[in-house]
Parts: C-alpha cells; sequence; structure tokens
C-alpha cells in the first residue's frame, strides 16, 4: 500500500475515534490543505473541529520543527519509536523515548525538539480548534 493511502487511512480512523463521523472526516481530509504548518509539518486534515500536521524528522534533525520553535496546544500520536533530546526556554533539556502508538497531550509553546535516535521519526500532531 503506499504511504499517502496508509496516512489517509490513519487519519480516518483516528478523526472517527475522537468523534468525528467517518463522511465528516473523509470530506475534510479531500478539503485539507496540503501546505504546510510553518514549522516543516505537512497539513493532512484540516476542518473547523481539528487540524492534523504530520511531521517527519531525520537522526540528528528536528523532530517537529527546527531549532527553538512553537506549537498550539495539541494531542501527538508517535507513528514511530523515538529518541529526542528536548529542551524548554529556561530549562535543562532532557531525553524523551516514545515508542509507536504512545500518544500524550501537550500545552505547546516553545521548544527544540531533536531526534537524537538513528532512525526517523513521524508523527500526528492534533489541534483541537475552539477547545
Amino acid at each position: 500500500m503506499e504511504p499517502a493511502s496508509r496516512s489517509r487511512r490513519e487519519v480516518v480512523q483516528l478523526l472517527v475515534a475522537l468523534g468525528v463521523t467517518a463522511a465528516d472526516a473523509r470530506i475534510a481530509l479531500a478539503q485539507a490543505n496540503s501546505g504546510t504548518d510553518g514549522n516543516g509539518g505537512r497539513v493532512i486534515f484540516d476542518n473547523e473541529k481539528c487540524r492534523v500536521v504530520e511531521h517527519a524528522g531525520k537522526p540528528r534533525m528536528g523532530v517537529c520543527g527546527t531549532g527553538l520553535h512553537s506549537h498550539p496546544p495539541h494531542l501527538t500520536v508517535c507513528l514511530t519509536d523515538v529518541r529526542a533530546k528536548v529542551t524548554l526556554p529556561g530549562k535543562d533539556a532532557f531525553l524523551a523515548e516514545n515508542k509507536a502508538g504512545d500518544v500524550f497531550w501537550d500545552p505547546g509553546g516553545a521548544h527544540i525538539v531533536e531526534n537524537v535516535g538513528s532512525r526517523n521519526s513521524r508523527a500526528y500532531l492534533i489541534e483541537i480548534k475552539g477547545a
């Protein structure tokens, strides 16, 4: 199966699990902005309820953007295992290790996240609108 097709199916399944109907998910996916989010991510779904941004990071590169950058509050879904060095302004850097399938809430804000593993990383960031 083509990677883009797999991504679309994964997004539709995830949105249905979040309460978006399958029909709404498919319509919004078809209308999604195929551009970037300004941090190097690819917008793969966008409607009035949420926006899904796919990020791919190579080893020794940013996981969800380059250098110091920020995101709004979002749910992160790890699609691959990842080891990342996370630096928050005014705090000591720390190592974050996530497995494929891990899901966590991020309150958003400025950060630097570098892939310190030996493999490419991939994740969905799901921004809930109007929450």
